[in-house]
């Protein structure tokens, strides 16, 4: 049916129906438009179009487990990914360059946490994924810094031959030379840094322009060659583990029947044990106790008699002891009165000596007059006699003839009586 043949009321209903439907469809056309764009916005950004990047790389012995688009890790942050894995030559030290960006835009700034003392670990877990971790530098200089409008990047090739300069050529232990050049590269930045349009290391890896930098790896074993590691390990062990359970079940066997034996001791001991617990069940009775079996009952009657005889004689010795101790002290009482009186006769006769001076020297004249008297008295010839000196019995005296007296008696001398 034609529109004219429509009443002007359908055609008014059907004209509003009509741009109902027209603006949902266009409605659903803009948020499709809307969602389409934001998927490719996020995918940029996931992507990093939107970022500032730095081209970075390093160097490993084996890439398994690493893909395109895989993660960096910076303490724990995802801070770029993969973007090429290549071999290198048949020659070169490492087997596979791996190239990554390092994202470069706030709040992060991770370019500014590598240094040049900084290392690429690769991780594996048991699934034989792998993923690469940048471990943070100290030492050196950082990799690249944040100026007024632009990332400056350093000149890393150009840093490592003076930093061998200083350690080889001129002999400085690697610590003072990370100082050293430090300080050199701090005064000398626009020798060491290039802008990072200048160095074009935003742009894709060029492996004639070089124009990424180049982190050196930590040559640690991968997981699968630690597992390898630890199977030989154990499988050289095996051999001493059996022996071991061998051992074991030898000692295992020399236990039963060691368990035997003991059982069989315990059944030849069980009459000893039932003979000694009849004589502890004697000991419980005052006449079979011990005590009885030791000292019969007349030995018991006799230690009593004895014991106290004993104690009669100890009662004597002690009132002796008190006897003589009242002696003693009586004796002492004595003696100290004795010379009490002795103190005084000396006390006296000291103030005798005191009070009369001449005492002693009238002592002294009659003790010399007194030896005058008896000198006198032997000289006397009434008393001679008294004083002679009475010879003993003595055998005669040989004389040599010639001598004087030989034959003939000397001459008595001539003596004069006073």
């Amino acid at each position: 049916m034609a529109l004219q043949d429509l009443t002007p009321e359908l055609r008014t209903r059907l004209s509003a129906v009509e741009r109902t439907v027209g603006w949902f469809v266009m409605l659903a056309t803009i948020v499709l438009l809307a969602g389409f764009g934001f998927y490719i916005y996020k995918m940029a950004d996931k992507r990093g179009w939107f970022i500032t990047k730095i081209n970075y790389a390093t160097l490993v012995n084996d890439s398994s487990g690493l893909n395109v688009g895989d993660p960096i890790k910076l303490m724990g942050f995802n801070i770029g990914e993969i973007t090429r894995i290549q071999p290198n030559a048949p020659d070169a030290k490492y087997g596979v360059t791996v190239n990554f960006w390092i994202k470069a835009n706030p709040p992060g700034n991770y370019p500014g946490y590598i240094w040049l003392d900084s290392r690429v670990r690769v991780n594996q877990d048991f699934l034989g994924h792998s993923g690469l971790e940048i471990i943070k530098g100290h030492t050196g200089a950082a990799t690249a810094y944040q100026a007024s409008n632009t990332w400056m990047v350093l000149r890393t090739r150009l840093a490592w031959a003076k930093f061998k300069e200083l350690t080889i050529t001129n002999q400085i232990p690697p610590d003072k030379a990370s100082n050293i050049l430090h300080g050199i590269i701090r005064s000398n930045r626009a020798d060491f840094y290039l802008s990072i349009a200048d160095g074009k290391f935003d742009q894709t890896p060029n492996d004639d322009l070089k124009n990424w930098v180049l982190i050196t790896p930590l040559d640690s074993p991968t997981l699968s060659d630690r597992l390898a590691t630890v199977a030989g390990t154990i499988e050289g062990a095996l051999p001493n583990i059996l022996n071991l359970t061998n051992q074991l079940a030898g000692v295992l066997t020399n236990a039963a029947s060691a368990v035997t034996r003991l059982d069989k001791t315990l059944a030849d001991l069980h009459p000893t044990v039932t003979n000694l617990n009849f004589i502890t069940g004697n000991l419980t009775n005052p006449d079979g106790s011990l005590g009885r079996w030791v000292i019969p009952p007349k030995l018991m009657d006799q230690l009593h008699v004895t014991l106290t005889n004993a104690s009669e004689t100890l009662a004597s010795a002690h009132a002796t002891l008190d006897n003589v101790d009242t002696n003693f002290t009586v004796i002492a009482e004595d003696l100290d009165h004795t010379l009490e009186h002795l103190a005084d006769l000396t006390s006296n006769l000291a103030w005798q000596v005191q009070g009369n001076s001449n005492l002693v020297t009238e002592i002294s004249t009659i003790i010399v007059h007194t030896d005058d008297l008896v000198q006198g008295l032997k000289h006397h010839w009434l008393l001679r006699g008294a004083f002679k000196h009475r010879e003993t019995n003595q055998p005669p005296t040989l004389q040599t003839p010639g001598a004087p007296g030989h034959g003939t008696p000397a001459a008595a001398p001539n003596r004069k009586h006073s």
